[in-house]
């Protein structure tokens, strides 16, 4: 039975020798050696992210550039997997998509879905926009509390004017108890980092 030795780090080239593949692992004559593992592992990790990063950038650009040229069903064809996967961007600009019914057919509650996924990130634009959806009831329920909150939430996150004059159109029609609720979920939006409040 190999003995398992306290890990340690050895660099991989000693001296100019380099050492063999086993080594570098640090199996040798059946003794395992756990100290040059982890930082193989955690630079072949570095290197994959850096890759996928690389990627998605690629794909993004790629996207913007479709969408640019009116293009627009390949556009919501290379941003929907990195939406998936969880890119606010993407997200954000899926959303756009599906609010405008460009490359797809226009779906408000998609449009919503896609924008809460990117106000969970924080994205005061995707924020802006689901306060529009409350205000006019579409693709959710009309709620001018909620689009208020959106509004300042929004202007939390970004010192836009359009943001201001969301909030201030919104209050126009609502109640001072409505606005107070609506500013308390806002708060509570920011303290739970945008997490749970649409």
């Amino acid at each position: 039975m190999a003995k398992v030795l306290p890990s340690y780090s050895v660099p991989l080239i000693l001296g100019g020798y380099r050492r063999s593949l086993p080594s570098r692992f640090g199996v040798n004559n059946g003794i395992t050696k756990m100290g040059g593992l982890p930082k193989q592992v955690l630079l072949g990790c570095v290197f994959l992210f850096a890759l996928a990063g690389q990627t998605i950038a690629d794909a993004l650009s790629d996207a913007q550039i479709a969408y640019s040229a009116g293009n627009y069903a390949k556009a919501a064809k290379l941003l929907r997997p990195l939406a998936k996967q969880g890119n606010a961007w993407a997200q954000f600009n899926l959303g756009v998509m599906y609010d405008e019914g460009k490359g797809i057919a226009q779906n408000y509650k998609e449009a919503a879905k896609w924008y809460r996924l990117a106000a969970e990130q924080g994205d005061s634009d995707a924020q802006y926009n689901l306060g529009i959806m409350y205000f006019n009831g579409e693709g959710v329920p009309q709620d001018s509390v909620r689009a208020h909150m959106c509004a300042t939430v929004a202007m939390y996150t970004n010192s836009g004017e359009k943001y201001s004059e969301l909030r201030n159109s919104v209050a126009k029609v609502m109640t001072p108890l409505q606005i107070t609720k609506a500013k308390q979920l806002a708060k509570k939006c920011v303290v739970q980092q945008f997490k749970g409040c649409w």
